[in-house]
């Protein structure tokens, strides 16, 4: 699985941990990525989205079993 939204290309980022005596170590910030089922190139696939590309709605979630479904009123 790659670290990389499907939505918006967001990538880890690297930066440095830096402690009180200031001793720098690399590390990465990966984006908080959710595997998510949703209509992608107009097909229901699974894809890794960030949180930000969810909340902001720009993920069509696919439908799922009970949604779509007419019930009478009798």
């Amino acid at each position: 699985m790659s670290k990389e939204c499907k939505i918006c290309g967001k990538k880890p980022m690297v930066g440095n941990n830096v402690s009180h005596a200031h001793n720098v170590n690399k590390r990465r910030f990966n984006p908080n990525l959710q595997r998510v089922k949703a209509l992608f190139d107009g097909q229901v696939r699974r894809i890794d989205v960030c949180t930000s590309c969810i909340k902001a709605g720009k993920v069509v979630k696919a439908p799922t079993m009970g949604q779509g479904k007419v019930t009478s009123a009798s």
